[in-house]
């Protein structure tokens, strides 16, 4: 072929002087993407004979995967868990707000909330992909009602729900639809769960464990029917005991089905978690772990009241509780906060932090082939970071989205 542009007209841009997240290290290589795709350079040499139209210099940042934040609950004064007439531009605003924490896709997250509140909330969620007017939306995260009353953390009491003798039919009463969803967070000890757990996997539904009082062979029996992740780990669920670990003990159980992997949110802001215990889950079961911000619409915003689906939380500092209570409720952490502790937490490499809120969370979800790497032929989802992992700038699809604004410094 005689140039790339037997191929295609698109321009081909070539990211210089930089190091890039691939295959878990840090190469030291170009960067190629036409098309919003990833380009593998051979290729584009010896196939198409072809060249970079434009050449961009990163200045040796790092060039890791986008963030995928796949338990946010709103942010900016916006909460997904409250049926309001502007709740697309609430999350528009929110997607948009995100780019500049590193996150690329997201799965809005509804707290547990009466029906009405789904049945409005949900047909206004379309997943679609990012881009200049924000990330992508992945799906949304149902987190709740089915889930325990000893566990309820920061959920209404009054909406929370039980399968009764329609089980799955109940689960779909309640949400109205599922067609947006791609996460529901539910306790496994409650009866019928294990034929609802089964029903979502068929769907191609990610079925969470959290909001437990689960033992670890319910939790087990569980994983067998088809669950993958749990919720905020440590977080709203029987804490570890030595005779029965409970949920936590799936981390290094035996009885997971072969090849099958167990994810696990974390919630690293440094309040929700202590850093010995986020130092054992990854010493434990690395390969699993998953960052989330499970933030608040208090998030980025000053302190003082604010709301979470049916409740009024309070921010105080980093704190975020029930209002007059000391129950903590969501956090007001930023993604690129969350990466930045757990690397300090835990001393893990800066590869092994990136892939938490990256890779991880792409595997969880089944769509690491296209999101969460920098392979060939993935989307041009990344990030330019500093070497303290701040982020400069924010691409999507190969655009810029968002830029660190340095002339003020």
């Amino acid at each position: 072929m005689p140039s790339n542009k037997s191929v295609s007209d698109a321009p081909i841009v070539q990211f210089t002087n930089c190091r890039i997240l691939r295959d878990h290290q840090l190469q030291r290589e170009d960067l190629w993407v036409r098309e919003g795709k990833i380009l593998n350079p051979e290729k584009l040499f010896f196939d198409e004979k072809g060249s970079a139209d434009v050449q961009l210099d990163c200045k040796d940042s790092i060039i890791a995967p986008g963030f995928i934040d796949v338990q946010i609950n709103g942010g900016f004064g916006v909460d997904f868990s409250l049926a309001t007439d502007d709740f697309k531009s609430g999350i528009d605003m929110v997607s948009q707000k995100i780019l500049s924490h590193g996150v690329t896709s997201f799965c809005p997250t509804l707290v547990t909330s009466p029906p009405s509140v789904y049945h409005q909330v949900l047909p206004q969620i379309t997943v679609r992909n990012g881009g200049a007017h924000g990330a992508g939306i992945l799906g949304a995260h149902l987190e709740g009602p089915f889930i325990s009353k000893e566990k309820k953390g920061a959920h209404p009491e009054h909406c929370l729900r039980t399968f009764e003798a329609g089980a799955f039919q109940d689960l779909l009463a309640t949400y109205g639809s599922l067609n947006c969803v791609q996460i529901v967070t539910l306790a496994p000890e409650m009866r019928r769960s294990s034929e609802v757990i089964q029903e979502l996997t068929k769907r191609g539904i990610c079925v969470s464990l959290g909001h437990s009082v689960a033992n670890l062979s319910q939790a087990e029996e569980a994983v067998q029917h088809g669950a993958t992740f749990i919720t905020h780990l440590f977080n709203a669920m029987l804490p570890f005991h030595h005779r029965d670990p409970g949920i936590v003990g799936l981390l290094t159980s035996d009885k997971i089905p072969a090849g099958r992997r167990v994810f696990y949110g974390m919630i690293s802001d440094g309040i929700h978690t202590n850093p010995a215990a986020l130092r054992i889950a990854h010493r434990a079961h690395p390969k699993g772990l998953v960052l989330v911000t499970d933030a608040i619409a208090g998030m980025g915003l000053a302190p003082g009241r604010h709301t979470l689906g049916q409740q009024v939380v309070e921010i105080d500092g980093l704190n975020t509780y029930i209002a007059g209570t000391k129950t903590l409720s969501g956090s007001v952490a930023t993604m690129d906060t969350c990466v930045r502790h757990f690397q300090e937490a835990t001393g893990c490499s800066v590869e092994t932090a990136l892939e938490a809120a990256s890779l991880h969370p792409a595997q969880l979800l089944g769509i690491e082939h296209k999101k969460g790497t920098l392979n060939y032929d993935s989307d041009a989802d990344f990030l330019m970071l500093n070497d303290s992992l701040y982020v400069q700038a924010t691409y999507i699809a190969g655009e810029e989205v968002w830029r660190q604004d340095v002339s003020g410094m």
